[in-house]
């Protein structure tokens, strides 16, 4: 297992958390789907939080370009994709928000564990950069974990990096993050239908 990233030994031992600042100016491959809406729309979404309608996934079947074993995840951050090996050289995309510029990683890395709507408590640096955050957060539709969670571990350790649902759509296919990846929630709980733990996730 391995991690590549910029005095990544220095922010693991300050800690990573996954709420970052608003979207940075990207040029967005996903924006298509909220019909020009501004970042500041909010997102419909049903009784239980999931997103509905437009913006429940960006997800489709295509030729797979990581000849990865079936059941690999390989996310690109450079293109903001993930991709789900399976059999038969497919693979399903799903678009991404990724690490904002200074929180991007590289790295080989499993799925340690899996919550449903899980709670949130960000990490002491990040409170430290933004006291306005709540200490801890309960799973629910305003949580910014969303509505599924993967823990990266390498070997034992959790990585502190993520795999999650948002409650901020429009950041989906953007640099935004402290480093996880973020999916919508319709995205996110398809993907954590089909993985168990254990699963190897490929960052690149």
């Amino acid at each position: 297992m391995y991690f590549r990233r910029s005095s990544l030994s220095v922010a693991l031992a300050l800690g990573f958390g996954c709420a970052a600042p608003a979207a940075q100016a990207f040029e967005n491959p996903f924006a298509f789907l909220f019909s020009g809406r501004s970042a500041a729309a909010s997102a419909p979404s049903s009784s239980d939080g999931q997103l509905s309608g437009e913006y429940s996934s960006t997800r489709s079947v295509v030729a797979d370009p990581t000849r990865q074993r079936p059941g690999t995840i390989t996310v690109d951050t450079q293109n903001r994709v993930l991709y789900l090996s399976m059999n038969d050289g497919q693979a399903i995309r799903y678009g991404v928000g990724v690490g904002r510029p200074g929180f991007t990683w590289h790295g080989h890395t499993h799925i340690g564990r899996k919550e449903a709507w899980p709670a949130w408590t960000p990490p002491s640096a990040m409170l430290h950069r933004r006291p306005d955050l709540p200490r801890h957060m309960t799973g629910g539709a305003n949580n910014p974990l969303g509505a599924r969670a993967m823990y990266l571990y390498s070997g034992g350790r959790d990585t502190m990096f993520r795999i999650h649902g948002s409650n901020e759509p429009w950041t989906i296919g953007h640099g935004v993050s402290s480093g996880c990846i973020r999916m919508l929630n319709g995205d996110v709980s398809d993907l954590y239908s089909r993985v168990k733990v254990g699963t190897q996730v490929h960052v690149l």
